[in-house]
This record gives structure tokens, C-alpha cells and sequence, in this order.
């Protein structure tokens, strides 16, 4: 088991490689560069580069453990045929209009070079905050058979917390990584972290990267 708040994950005590996912989610060139949208918006990009090296750590411990990787990207088409005028209207406002910034076709896009994406890794791309949105995600966890999901990522209280909400309805069994997701606004983080925890862990449990390491190193794992 994983020492968490407010109980220990999974809550079963059975804890198992194959059917449990890390999901990084959003560690895009667009959120955490100093040209990207995050930063056009006026937010500091550090808080979400601060967490490469843990998300880092968290990888290199799930692949060994033998626990799935997946990635998402938030993005538009090119030709921009699925946003709606209510995104149209919201990319102009945001200063993004005639940008390449959220697009699919853009470098912006690709998820940052500190991150190793791995041959065997799954890439969910998104036009929504939540995962699950217009995409394959759900259908992806079903058909590999996972249960439980671990998170990290950017932002805490828009992306994850979202994709962590719709996943929690969907019955996955949740946790969520502290110190491996992170926002440009503290208190939104703080917040979102510790909405999580209330009502006995409505949205699952939290713990840090830590105590997912810990527990991982002792699952039987590849070649081990």
C-alpha cells in the first residue's frame, strides 16, 4: 500500500503493476516555456518546471515497477474545426488569436524535452481540461485493464483536478501526487489539493512522490 491521506491507497491493501497507471498530464512546451500560453497569461511557468524532476523520479519508478505510463496534451486542431465560438471567442481574449499557441500543429504542443516519453508510453491528446472529454482515454483504461490511477502533472486546479473529478465518477480508484503536480497560482493549488481530501476522500487520496516511489520499489517489477 501507498501512505496517503486520509487512508492509506489503494484502500484495498491489493496493490498491482498491471492495473495501475501514472498519468502525467499536460507537461507541454505551451504551459511550461516562457513564450507559451501559460506565460502570455501572465503566470510564472517555475512552480510547473519545478516538478520535472519528481514527475521524473515518479517514471523511471512506475516503468521499472511495470505500472503504465500515460501522457496527455491539450491542443486544437490546425485548422481549428473543433473549437466553438465560445473558445474562438475565448483564444482571442486571451491574446492568442493569429498565435500557433494551443494548436496541435505547433512545437508548443510536444511535451517538454526534460520529459522522456517512451516508445511504450500512451499519448492521449485532448481539446478539453478533463481527459476524458471527445477522447479515447477511458476506452484506453478499460482496455488494458487499469483500475487505479496515480496523478501528476499541470495544472493541479484546472487539468488534473478535472481529469481527476471525471475519473473518480468513472469509479477509478485515485491518487494524487502533491509534489508532482503543481500551479502558477498557490493558493488554487493549495485548494485543489486539499479538496481531495474532504468528506473522507471524496476524490480519492493524496500522498507524495516520495511514499509512490517507496511503494512501487517493492512490487515485483520488471525483471526483477
Amino acid at each position: 500500500m501507498i501512505k496517503a491521506e486520509p487512508f492509506d491507497f489503494p484502500y484495498d491493501g491489493r496493490l498491482i503493476a498491471e492495473t495501475t497507471a501514472l498519468i502525467v498530464i499536460d507537461l507541454q512546451e505551451d504551459f511550461l516555456s516562457t513564450t507559451g500560453y501559460f506565460a502570455r497569461q501572465g503566470s510564472d511557468p517555475g512552480p510547473l518546471r519545478a516538478i520535472l524532476p519528481t514527475v521524473n523520479r515518479l517514471i523511471a519508478a512506475a516503468r521499472a515497477a511495470g505500472v503504465r505510463i500515460i501522457h496527455t496534451r491539450q491542443g486544437y486542431r490546425a485548422d481549428m474545426a473543433d473549437m466553438t465560438p465560445y473558445e474562438k471567442w475565448r483564444r482571442k481574449r486571451a491574446g492568442l488569436e493569429g498565435t500557433e499557441i494551443l494548436l496541435r500543429s505547433s512545437p508548443g504542443f510536444q511535451i517538454v524535452a526534460e520529459i522522456e516519453v517512451a516508445p511504450e508510453d500512451i499519448v492521449v491528446d485532448k481539446t478539453c481540461n478533463g481527459a476524458f472529454t471527445y477522447t479515447d482515454f477511458e476506452h484506453v483504461l478499460r482496455a488494458q485493464g487499469i483500475t487505479h490511477l496515480l496523478f501528476s502533472g499541470c495544472t493541479t486546479d484546472v487539468c488534473v483536478h478535472t481529469t481527476l473529478r471525471e475519473a473518480c465518477d468513472r469509479n477509478f480508484q485515485c491518487l494524487t501526487i502533491s509534489d508532482a503536480c503543481a500551479s502558477g497560482d498557490r493558493y488554487a493549488h493549495e485548494a485543489a489539493l486539499h479538496m481531495v481530501t474532504v468528506e473522507n476522500g471524496i476524490f480519492g487520496a493524496l500522498t507524495d512522490s516520495t511514499a509512490v516511489i517507496a511503494a512501487l520499489s517493492q512490487l515485483p517489477g520488471k525483471g526483477r
